[in-house]
């Protein structure tokens, strides 16, 4: 009589050690879509784009196995995201990366139940989220470009060009995040006694007319607040003030690496590294609403001391050793 029992039971205890075991496998067996809404173009983020892959790989999404990630890319121009970020979300993907602020509110417009993780600047003040501990709606990410930044900027400039007494702060009044970054930049400038002079370009002809109008006020320095538009034109920059023999003072270290003087920045390959665990998180079954907003804990000065010496400068000792990255 034991015998019978004995036979259903193993074909039983089988199905249910099969199951989740299918289940794993289908899991695993799944391809997941994101799109990614860049602001500059390939050849500009091809780092981060890099370091956002090597944060997925470790996560075990890789790219013809189970991941296909659909770009899509603005090339600097603001006006191009709302239409971009449709394209995206006809697609369908599973979750939408986007970069910087004007693309992150492209793609909020666009869609209200695709998760959306955000790198940009203030995302609290931007609107897209409620809160950083309470993010809300379908939008979660890393604010990287903290307003009060601007005044540390500022601050470093001075430290190395003691004289520093006028300075011209270059920004892109399309990017929702310049209103912020200005606003932050007074109580520092009126601090260290310095004169601002705001100079403003929208597009690559704004720009031209924005450099000449810097030329002919002979400031001590410059500052760029961040943008990717004006990121994607840092050659043009560079160029300009090396003519001019400018110290200026940046917020992506490519323009310090390009030939301007300084640059201080949140570490962004380290922030698209963990924008990757926002992703599988959200892949996983969680909801941006719940998934607290990080801010970056590393950042990096950039000295280009081959640009110091040829203005003339002597960088302090103190600063240089603070430095993450001193060009030769």
């Amino acid at each position: 009589m034991r015998r019978p029992i004995i036979i259903c039971i193993i074909p039983l205890a089988l199905a249910l050690l099969a199951a989740p075991l299918a289940a794993e496998g289908q899991q695993a067996g799944r391809t997941v879509t994101i799109g990614y809404l860049g602001n500059s173009s390939p050849s500009l983020e091809s780092n981060v784009v890099e370091a956002f892959r090597e944060g997925l790989r470790q996560l075990g999404y890789v790219e013809g196995r189970n991941l296909i990630i659909k770009f899509e890319w603005a090339e600097g121009q603001q006006e191009r995201h709302p239409v971009l970020a449709r394209e995206l979300v006809r697609l369908k993907p599973d979750v939408i990366l986007t970069t910087g602020t004007p693309g992150a509110l492209a793609a909020k417009q666009a869609t209200q139940s695709i998760p959306i993780v955000a790198i940009a600047g203030d995302l609290v003040e931007a609107g897209l989220v409620s809160s950083l501990a309470k993010p809300g709606g379908n939008v979660t990410g890393l604010s990287v470009l903290q307003p009060e930044l601007e005044g540390k900027r500022l601050e470093l400039l001075k430290e190395a060009v003691p004289k520093l007494s006028r300075v011209a702060v270059l920004l892109n009044p399309a990017n929702p995040f310049t209103t912020i970054a200005w606003k932050a930049t007074q109580p520092a400038a009126k601090a260290l006694s310095v004169e601002l002079q705001r100079v403003e370009a929208r597009g690559a002809n704004d720009l031209d007319r924005a450099l000449a109008r810097i030329e002919a006020a002979h400031p001590d320095g410059l500052v760029v607040i961040a943008d990717r538009f004006l990121l994607s034109h840092r050659a043009s920059i560079v160029q300009f003030v090396v003519k001019n023999r400018l110290p200026s003072m940046f917020s992506f270290r490519e323009f310090a690496q390009e030939g301007g003087l300084m640059a201080y920045a949140p570490d962004f390959a380290d922030s698209y590294r963990r924008a990757a665990t926002y992703v599988d998180k959200i892949l996983k079954g969680a909801k941006p609403a719940d998934l607290p907003i990080e801010q970056p804990t590393k950042f990096e000065l950039v000295i280009n001391l081959k640009t110091a010496r040829a203005l003339g400068l002597a960088i302090p000792q103190s600063l240089l050793l603070r430095a993450d990255e001193v060009i030769q």
